[in-house]
């Protein structure tokens, strides 16, 4: 079902979780297109509730995985989907999200692709700055560094929580630049 381009800066699987940092990634998306960045997404249930699957499918021109069992994706779309990628973005990366990858639980399309992906994967964490200053969810994101998980840091600033704090995401072009030189650095 995945298409290569030639010429192409490189592959990379986004997935999406829970968060209303999700509208950031559509722009993240487009943008990563429009760099000649063969996108394909991948949405957890969550995440639906705040951007459809159509959007990305949009922005991407490719099929947008949302569920584990999807007739799309015949051996899985966390398999399919991270064949051939050259980087994960996990992007707003939820409390949720952090907690199972640090224990490699895997219950939901993204945290079986985040087993399944043989790649470098880069996290940009997305929650309410009391939700990102708790000790259990520092003691994940300890973990997945020394995991080798590379982080986009979350900013400082006005939250959805109509309240100031540290845990939003950081902005797609600052992701963007990112991408560009992980996808550089390994080619």
């Amino acid at each position: 079902m995945r298409r290569h381009v030639a010429n192409q800066a490189g592959e990379v699987l986004v997935a999406v979780t829970g968060g209303i940092a999700a509208y950031k990634v559509c722009q993240l998306v487009s943008r990563m297109a429009q760099a000649d960045i063969g996108v394909s997404v991948m949405m957890t249930r969550a995440a639906r509730e705040f951007v459809g699957p159509a959007t990305f499918a949009a922005l991407s021109g490719r099929p947008v995985a949302s569920e584990s069992f999807d007739p799309h994706w015949p051996l899985g779309p966390h398999i399919e989907l991270t064949r051939g990628i050259d980087l994960m973005v996990v992007a707003p990366a939820s409390a949720d999200f952090l907690g199972k990858a640090a224990h490699g639980l895997a219950d939901d399309l993204v945290s079986t692709a985040y087993l399944a992906r043989t790649c470098p994967i880069l996290v940009a964490p997305a929650m309410n700055h009391q939700m990102w200053s708790q000790a259990a969810v520092q003691r994940n994101v300890a973990r997945l560094r020394d995991d080798g998980v590379l982080f986009a840091e979350p900013a400082e600033g006005w939250q959805a929580c109509r309240e100031q704090g540290s845990g939003r995401m950081a902005e797609p072009d600052e992701l963007l630049t990112m991408i560009q030189r992980l996808l550089s650095a390994s080619r």
